[in-house]
């Protein structure tokens, strides 16, 4: 048997961690290795395959469209393409009334920077402590913090930094010069760490006071992941910009910017443009995507996000500080060892990621039941206790 860990150690530039396993196939909410051990996923590929692996739904759209047509540049249109945008718009409402389709979420951050410069005429920006927004220099000047960002410094453009969740701070900072404000409504990277209720309703109102954008950055959030389509939605904002990938093409690269009619307006032809941005093949899986996340498998999300997070919470975790999250983005805020919980999980066959400096974050698919949450339970406990940390 290859050893396939050597082999991709060996070709690929070193910038990913190394979990230590190979994984080659998916069915559901399981991965399989090699010799064809089941990994329950609850990491979802940090939250892209949100329907788990192998839909068959999904499988289909994406069948048919590989036999049609797969690549085709935005100058042309097309039918697949043009029924997607459409109908992500009309799911996203908020006056939303255009789209960019690119290939990822820091491509969807990138666009969103160029069109609120285009759309103000400004080019200072503000961003939020612990706020992840992708590591492409323009997404990167919009992530908080130095962990990204110091061997890179000074960036492209002009970030001001203020706390994240605190209406007076963003206040403080909006001033003639700023041309948007970049905000998650749950921060994913940063600690899943969800916003007040009225916070984006308030920073959308002194934005517009200010005659800056509101940036939405739904790209963990956003499809269904915390029990509404978009996390925003309960805010009833009337959107400048949103940003949306991860889940968005079930498990295909796509990522896309939606604007108001009044960005929409200020951006000329060739100032951004993406050759394979809303490729048919993508689209096609966006259209899947939408139609299995009905309003049926939302209210799934909700109610399994309420009993995931009252099973982590009545376990008595060792070392478990608090727990965190909204639907099914939920974090476990850990005293110390959080590296070591992630390493025993994977060895209980459980996968889940990092988020910030101290917390174990679990993104599972969409499909998840009551059943396999407390097969999970089971293997959460014992990783949590085998990990040595204490209360």
């Amino acid at each position: 048997m290859k050893d396939y860990m050597t082999l991709q150690g060996l070709s690929l530039v070193g910038t990913y961690g190394n979990r230590g396993l190979t994984l080659t196939e998916g069915e559901g909410i399981w991965l399989k290795n090699p010799a064809g051990d089941k990994y329950m996923d609850l990491m979802t590929n940090y939250g892209v395959n949100i329907f788990g692996h192998g839909h068959p739904e999904i499988v289909a759209a994406l069948s048919a469209q590989l036999r049609r047509l797969t690549t085709l540049h935005c100058s042309f249109a097309n039918d697949v393409r043009a029924d997607a945008a459409r109908a992500l718009l009309k799911r996203c409402a908020g006056g939303l009334s255009r789209l960019y389709f690119s290939n990822s979420g820091a491509e969807a951050i990138e666009a969103a920077v160029k069109f609120s410069v285009l759309a103000t005429g400004r080019k200072t920006f503000i961003r939020c402590g612990g706020g992840y927004h992708g590591k492409t220099l323009g997404a990167l000047s919009a992530t908080g913090g130095a962990k990204y960002r110091s061997a890179f410094e000074a960036l492209l453009l002009d970030f001001v930094e203020v706390p994240y969740d605190d209406v007076q701070a963003l206040s403080s900072a909006l001033d003639g010069r700023v041309a948007g404000f970049f905000v998650e409504p749950v921060q994913g990277e940063g600690g899943v760490r969800p916003a007040s209720p009225g916070y984006l309703k308030a920073a959308g109102d002194l934005c517009r006071a200010a005659g800056a954008l509101l940036i939405v950055d739904e790209i963990q959030t956003g499809l269904g992941r915390t029990g509404t389509f978009l996390a925003s939605e309960p805010e009833g904002l009337a959107y400048d910009m949103v940003t949306l990938a991860k889940g968005l093409g079930g498990g295909i690269p796509i990522g896309a910017t939606l604007v108001s009619p009044a960005v929409a307006a200020r951006i000329p032809k060739a100032s951004h443009t993406c050759t394979l941005g809303g490729n048919p093949l993508a689209a096609a899986g966006l259209l899947a995507s939408l139609r299995v996340l009905d309003d049926g498998l939302i209210s799934h999300v909700r109610e399994m996000g309420s009993y995931f997070s009252a099973r982590l919470r009545e376990a008595g975790l060792p070392g478990a500080l608090e727990i965190r999250g909204k639907g099914l983005m939920l974090g476990v805020r850990v005293k110390a060892g959080r590296d070591l919980i992630l390493k025993a999980l994977q060895g209980e066959k459980i996968l889940a990621c990092p988020a910030g400096e101290d917390v174990v974050r679990f993104l599972p698919p969409y499909i998840i039941r009551k059943p396999e949450i407390d097969l999970a339970m089971e293997g959460i406990r014992h990783a949590f206790e085998a990990s040595g940390t204490e209360n």
